[in-house]
């Protein structure tokens, strides 16, 4: 086995196990709601909704869902309840690539401006802080030189934590002192990048949902000082959803983007949870793709979101 195939098998089986919880789950009800059943009726759809609802899809996609599997079974006249998982992971695999879900294949950013601007956005506690930590950590495996900024500056714990990251990575973090206007730290970030010829730049912001006005002016006054140092930038807005929180996670992205232009999301926390559904239903009814996830607590831990690989591992190869 080479080592390209090594690392390939082993991400496959972070991937399995860490959504091994939400397949366990999904499918002890799925096996139930067809146990005795000959075919696809309107009672096993009735039961599936609900299947997909409790394993936080959220209601709106399971709704469309279970309306195109309807079609299916209209139109083939007859279709056995064995088939339905089968189907069901047809329509899964097509809502992800109807959202443009999983296009990014590595850490490479080929084809992408130097340096490449990440502007990560989300609530205190969901992950936000290890994320970037990761994220730099993945970069930098890429051959990239990473900048990191310690824009939230509200929290001492957020400022210190990227620190220790910065440290364990092995890659520059700017900071100011407590309670620093934002804006300021991803200016000297942004410059101090642009000076040392980085690849990439990430820059934390505060995890507070206050008033959405008050998020918003904060997010776009840093949006607007970045833009003056790298034209463009921010490349990117990432926003950061703790994957176990289930329909807690669809609310601050509502929230969210209502406030700033969020362009991908990273959901974390799929490890620990039954609650994988919410990355279906969340690249479904916000039409923002998933981009990477978080699948345990590892440095390594952080992949980018492949959805066939998301839909192998959740209903098996």
């Amino acid at each position: 086995m080479g080592l390209f195939d090594f690392f390939s098998k082993q991400k496959k089986e972070t991937l399995d196990k860490g959504l091994e919880k939400t397949k366990e789950s999904m499918f002890s009800k799925l096996s139930r709601i067809v146990a005795g059943k000959s075919k696809v009726d309107d009672d096993v759809l009735d039961d599936l909704e609900e299947v997909l609802i409790t394993s936080d899809v959220g209601v709106n996609t399971t709704l469309k869902i279970i309306e195109r599997i309807e079609d299916r079974v209209a139109k083939d006249k007859y279709v056995s309840a064995e088939e339905l998982n089968t189907i069901l992971r047809d329509e899964i695999a097509r809502l992800l690539t109807e959202n443009n879900t999983g296009d990014v294949e590595d850490f490479s950013l080929e084809g992408q401006s130097s340096p490449h601007v990440i502007m990560v956005v989300g609530v205190n506690g969901v992950g936000k802080t290890t994320t970037i930590g990761k994220l730099a950590n993945q970069f930098k495996k890429a051959g990239k030189s990473v900048y990191l900024g310690a824009a939230d500056t509200f929290r001492a714990a957020a400022v210190e934590q990227l620190v220790i990251w910065g440290e364990r990575v092995g890659v520059p973090v700017v900071k100011q002192p407590m309670g620093s206007d934002p804006a300021s730290v991803a200016f000297d970030t942004l410059s101090s990048a642009k000076s040392n010829n980085a690849d990439v730049v990430i820059i934390d912001t505060a995890g507070r949902l206050h008033n959405k006005v008050g998020l918003m002016n904060e997010l776009t006054k840093i949006k607007n000082v970045m833009n003056k140092i790298v034209p463009g930038a921010p490349h990117e807005v990432l926003l950061v959803l703790d994957g176990s929180t289930g329909q807690n996670a669809f609310e601050q992205a509502t929230q969210f983007t209502a406030a700033t232009d969020v362009t991908a999301l990273a959901i974390t926390k799929l490890d620990g949870t039954a609650k994988g559904g919410v990355v279906i239903g969340i690249s479904d009814q916000f039409k923002i793709p998933v981009k990477y996830i978080g699948l345990g607590e590892g440095i390594d831990d952080l992949q980018v979101f492949r959805r066939k690989e998301f839909v192998d591992s959740l209903f098996g190869e």
